[in-house]
């Protein structure tokens, strides 16, 4: 394995495309920030609307949070290869085909964005009780306790939340990329996996860790700023 490791001629991994590498990276680039920006818009809109429904909140009401609460469990509790499937019928009629990176975005937000939202949902249940009667004591109105209060107290814990989500919608692209959406892991199974070329398996794997701690170094960086305000 590796036996072309380097070469005096041809550089560091010899069997590797780079060419071609890039325009995986990039496609990997590509469906994780596409699907983070509407995963975060998502989730944070179930997340609220989960908690704000809740017994004793401001919005109470039964039904909304079980239906919500629903959806959100649903979604979230299948493995995501079995939804890029099961959503193959919805992705045609909105994309008009099963390949390439824009087709792997619905399955990504909709498998993400309920993830998101339960820990969005954690995020604003950690909010003191008193912060929000202490609004209400003073007149601030429902928008004004959501918008002021809730989202600015809890953002710590939702910047955390979309971290740890933005690193599962990168593995969840290399899943996707296996059945044709491109991306790092459909160079590495295709190119890698099928062709018996390990050195492509291995740069792709180590540039998806380059990713992931880029990303996790980002968030706690934004956490920590949020957490000392």
């Amino acid at each position: 394995m590796f036996e072309n490791f380097y070469n005096e001629e041809e550089g560091l991994f010899p069997n590797v495309n780079w060419d071609n590498m890039w325009v995986a990276t990039e496609e990997t680039l590509y469906m994780t920030a596409i699907a983070l920006i509407f995963t975060f818009i998502f989730g944070v809109l179930l997340g609220l609307l989960l908690f704000l429904t809740e017994r004793g909140q401001i919005w109470q009401n039964k039904v909304i949070n079980f239906i919500t609460a629903l959806f959100v469990n649903v979604f979230r509790s299948i493995p995501f290869i079995i939804l890029i499937v099961l959503l193959i019928p919805f992705t045609r009629s909105l994309v008009g085909t099963m390949l390439g990176p824009s087709a792997a975005l619905p399955a990504l937000i909709i498998g993400a964005a309920p993830f998101y939202a339960r820990m969005v949902q954690i995020g604003l249940r950690e909010i003191d009780k008193g912060v929000v009667e202490a609004s209400k004591a003073m007149g601030a109105s429902n928008s004004q306790i959501v918008f002021k209060v809730l989202l600015p107290e809890s953002m710590p814990a939702i910047v955390s939340g979309i971290t740890v989500t933005a690193i599962a919608l990168v593995s969840y692209t290399a899943m996707a990329g296996v059945i044709g959406a491109g991306g790092l892991g459909d160079l590495a199974f295709r190119d890698g996996f099928q062709r018996n070329n390990p050195d492509i398996t291995f740069v792709a794997t180590v540039i998806v860790l380059i990713i992931v701690f880029l990303l996790q170094m980002l968030g706690d960086y934004l956490t920590n700023k949020l957490d000392k305000r």
